[in-house]
């Protein structure tokens, strides 16, 4: 099951825009726009920051950051925020590094990590996985961050472009892209246009 649908009109609208002086329309300065209102959802994706191998004993779903990581998590989301890009929800693998990175992002944009949402099936899932949890998501939210783990996070974003970039996401790497769609569960079969991809050393 996916996120509970809350009530809201949803549908394209059209707006009319004039702009009259002295009773006559404008056409060059101030002619009328005729604006179709489109649907558009945004995915950010986003591979956990770099993790500890300090306790060889520990389970592996239980590793947490290294102070590396623990300083690219909150910087990278800094770097959305400079750009004013903004998120709606916060999606997230349960194991701790994963969670961790997504709280530092969650933080740094004054959101409560009670307000992220976590999938343990995104613990090492297969890109299909992504895919899934994507099309369960509550359609009021146009801009969803999701943090999980390669190799399937970086399968999966080798799905969102038309070509295979056939690339691996470094260590808490951002990749979005943006579809022309009005539902999530649209999302996998939409054409997307890719909005940005950092990491952590461009600087």
């Amino acid at each position: 099951m996916g996120e509970p649908e809350s009530h809201s009109n949803s549908e394209e609208h059209l707006e009319v825009i004039f702009c009259v002086k002295k009773n006559k329309l404008q056409h060059n300065i101030c002619r009328g726009i005729y604006r179709t209102t489109k649907h558009m959802k945004k995915l950010i994706v986003v591979r956990h920051a770099k993790s500890s191998w300090a306790d060889l004993g520990q389970k592996d779903f239980d590793r947490p950051l290294n102070d590396r990581g623990n300083n690219d998590a909150p910087r990278m989301a800094q770097k959305l925020i400079a750009e004013g890009v903004k998120i709606d929800a916060f999606v997230s693998s349960s194991a701790k590094r994963a969670r961790q990175t997504c709280e530092a992002f969650a933080k740094e944009y004054g959101r409560d990590k009670d307000e992220i949402i976590y999938f343990d099936r995104l613990y090492h899932a297969p890109s299909q996985v992504y895919h899934d949890v994507v099309s369960e998501m509550n359609n009021n939210r146009e801009t969803i961050a999701i943090f999980g783990h390669n190799t399937g996070i970086s399968d999966f974003v080798n799905t969102l472009h038309k070509n295979d970039l056939g690339f691996e996401l470094p260590t808490c790497a951002i990749f979005a892209v943006k579809a022309d769609i009005g539902k999530w569960e649209d999302f996998k079969k939409a054409d997307k246009k890719l909005l940005f991809f950092k990491y952590p050393k461009q600087g």
